[in-house]
């Protein structure tokens, strides 16, 4: 059988989706700006990591489980709106930098740090849920083997990740990083605004339906 055209489906609305504005290019940016390359690209791997686990689930068809369990459902919703909340909070909190500006990100979160903050951000936004559970039930075969499904998901994976690193490498050129770090924190601000508007959509669409 031909899976190309089904391949090439989930490419072009894994692409569309993973260039969106969200949590996910956010918290690069944020990582990127505040803390420098190696927080920002640690922090793509753990969005990637996060990414994969809602592909492993809707290969092996936890993903039907929650698209039938509105209780589950809401659990994954409220959550995911409380971290991105937290994350905003913390944004907020950021102080009006004085001095000379130290490209060196001396107070970056350490790999694992910026790894798991990556992570969870992706693994609760329900968003990223509900649209891998759309996309394997609309896009993919029930009859496609499941080896396949893995070469989807390892695809998706990989693309996520060089992409956010490719935002990564964008954002920390010295140049960029030089100015946010002399009038930054305003940048900052406005991005954890930006997390908390994430979060109070989230739970309106969910008090809404």
């Amino acid at each position: 059988m031909n899976y190309w055209p089904e391949f090439l489906t989930i490419v072009i609305a894994h692409a569309l989706a993973v260039a969106s504005p969200g949590p996910d290019f956010a918290l690069v940016l944020r990582q990127s700006l505040a803390h420098g390359r190696r927080a920002a690209i640690w922090s793509s791997i753990g969005i990637g990591c996060g990414l994969s686990f809602h592909i492993a689930y809707c290969i092996l068809g936890l993903g039907f489980f929650l698209k039938n369990s509105p209780a589950a459902l809401a659990a994954v919703q409220y959550l995911g709106a409380a971290y991105l909340a937290w994350v905003g909070v913390q944004a907020l909190r950021t102080r009006t930098r004085t001095g000379d500006v130290d490209l060196s990100a001396a107070a970056a979160p350490d790999d694992r740090a910026a790894w798991t903050t990556g992570f969870v951000v992706n693994l609760l936004n329900p968003k990223v849920a509900l649209f891998f559970i759309s996309l394997f039930a609309l896009a993919v075969s029930a009859t496609t083997p499941k080896l396949v499904q893995v070469g989807y998901g390892l695809w998706m994976t990989a693309a996520t990740m060089a992409w956010f690193s490719f935002v990564s490498v964008v954002f920390t050129r010295e140049e960029v990083r030089r100015r946010f770090l002399q009038h930054g924190h305003w940048i900052d601000r406005a991005l954890g605004l930006v997390f908390i508007a994430f979060a109070v959509s989230l739970v309106l669409a969910k008090l809404g339906s």
